[in-house]
């Protein structure tokens, strides 16, 4: 009798380790029992290019008319390598233990949680959510900008020039708020592949139109304009110099941002191979294609315009003609800035939803989820109630604050500055001398954390130059009544 138990139990044992197989190897969960993630190199990449050329390329003209050919070009060169070894340091932290095995961390908080402990973890937080708060506002001007500029160019071409064309900024950006309200109702952030795809293909286009405009003013002036050292002392003042030569360093950091959502990217990659692979190379496919992009934005911007480059190259009518090309780059930019602002925030909501799970795990605003038919599709939508109530105030509040604050190209170099060493440089560095046990004062660890202590002295200069760009426009400033 006792040798059938023995062989009913060893049974069952083994009816339980080929479930666990099983489950281990299904098609359709991966091994933390969430659902088969699916991304590729292609998709990350598409990611990593939606949050990368951004509203950023279109201020590095004017950043490289700061610096000069020698400065800019060799700023611009510099931070695309920071921004690849760091984010390939990141990529390596996607995982505690094991790069294949290990366990997930599937935010950046979560990263430096398992390597730093709970203090960093909340002065990160800090840091990434204020930021990602930061570059919703930075969008949301940008994007008003390019549809007033759609507007003022039609009203130029319309009256031949002779109408000044003033428009107030408020309308637009209500517009975009509204927008912006619809798509945030996207659930999560692996949902919006596609929106992240379109949003490249986006600024491809609006890139490749200011390239070539810049080239076609190269050739229309016959000579290519600008100097070794940039904007010359006499045009602006000795104090205007420095503070616009740092303040060109902090729009150059934001147009390379995108360390803060990395780990969120990765987290859509499937696997094998082990996701710090395809991250890697997703990343170099990235960061090659955006330099290539930016170093010839920006200098064929600065060769059409020299000291005179715009702020922002396709709105600051540096151009006039072809006008309806124009539209298209400006139109481009808007439905980028659309995807952008849901693969920047996505993270930042994901985050609030997650905490008040944790915290009120039985209030029924926040854990009911209506479902609601869509004509067509056997998948209805989900409509959870605390989400379309907190994101919708998250929106709101980001446009009025736009409207309060319309400096692009200082909120631009605020933001590069306050998210670059810490998000980009400092946490990256800290995680992966902890997840490799490098040895401290070894050869490498001497090595990282003077990559770390340059980039911080970078970020200050940046943002001391930023803030006294804000403080010279706040003199001029009347709030809500800001015009174009």
């Amino acid at each position: 009798m006792k040798m059938g138990e023995n062989a009913a139990s060893a049974a069952m044992h083994q009816k339980v380790f080929d479930v666990s197989i099983n489950v281990g190897e299904s098609k359709c969960f991966d091994d933390d029992g969430r659902l088969k993630r699916t991304g590729t190199v292609w998709t990350a990449s598409a990611h990593i290019i939606t949050a990368v050329i951004g509203s950023g390329v279109l201020s590095l003209a004017w950043a490289t008319a700061q610096l000069g050919w020698v400065a800019g070009p060799t700023v611009m060169l510099l931070f695309s390598f920071v921004t690849y070894y760091t984010s390939v340091l990141l990529s390596e932290c996607y995982r505690s233990g094991d790069p294949v095995d290990g366990k997930r961390n599937y935010t950046y908080m979560d990263a430096v949680r398992s390597n730093l402990g709970s203090l960093q973890v909340k002065i990160c937080g800090l840091i990434q959510y204020a930021n990602l708060f930061g570059v919703a506002i930075g969008y949301t001007i940008a994007s008003s900008i390019s549809m007033m500029a759609i507007k003022r160019s039609n009203c130029f071409h319309a009256s031949g020039g002779k109408n000044p064309c003033q428009i107030n900024s408020n309308p637009y950006m209500i517009m975009f708020g509204v927008i912006e309200i619809i798509f945030s109702q996207i659930p999560d952030f692996d949902q919006i592949w596609w929106l992240s795809i379109v949003a490249a293909v986006m600024s491809f286009t609006y890139s490749t139109i200011g390239l070539g405009l810049g080239v076609a003013k190269v050739a229309e002036n016959g000579k290519v304009l600008g100097s070794l050292t940039g904007i010359s002392i006499g045009t602006v003042s000795e104090m205007q110099k420095i503070w616009r030569s740092s303040q060109a360093l902090g729009a150059i950091a934001f147009a390379y941002s995108y360390s803060l959502i990395l780990i969120e990217i990765q987290d859509t990659v499937k696997s094998p191979p082990a996701e710090s692979k395809t991250m890697k190379k997703a990343t170099l496919i990235s960061v090659v294609v955006t330099t290539i992009f930016y170093m010839m934005c920006g200098c064929f911007g600065y060769a059409a315009f020299g000291d005179q480059s715009p702020g922002n190259l396709l709105t600051g009518f540096g151009f006039y003609n072809p006008f309806w090309l124009l539209d298209i780059a400006n139109a481009a930019i808007v439905i980028h800035l659309v995807g952008a602002y849901q693969v920047y925030c996505q993270p930042l909501f994901a985050f609030v939803e997650k905490t008040a799970t944790q915290y009120y795990p039985h209030n029924k605003l926040i854990t009911t989820e209506i479902q609601i038919p869509i004509p067509g599709s056997n998948n209805p939508y989900k409509l959870n109630l605390f989400r379309l109530i907190w994101r919708t105030v998250f929106v709101v509040l980001t446009t009025v604050i736009s409207m309060l604050l319309p400096f692009f190209n200082d909120i631009v170099g605020i933001l590069g500055a306050f998210g670059f060493w810490p998000l980009t440089v400092y946490f990256p560095v800290e995680m992966y001398i902890v997840q490799k046990k490098i040895p401290k004062w070894s050869t490498k660890w001497i090595c990282l954390q003077t990559l770390s202590a340059a980039c911080l002295v970078i970020s200050i200069a940046a943002a001391v130059g930023s803030f006294a760009g804000v403080v010279s426009d706040l003199q001029v400033y009347k709030p809500f009544k800001t015009s174009y």
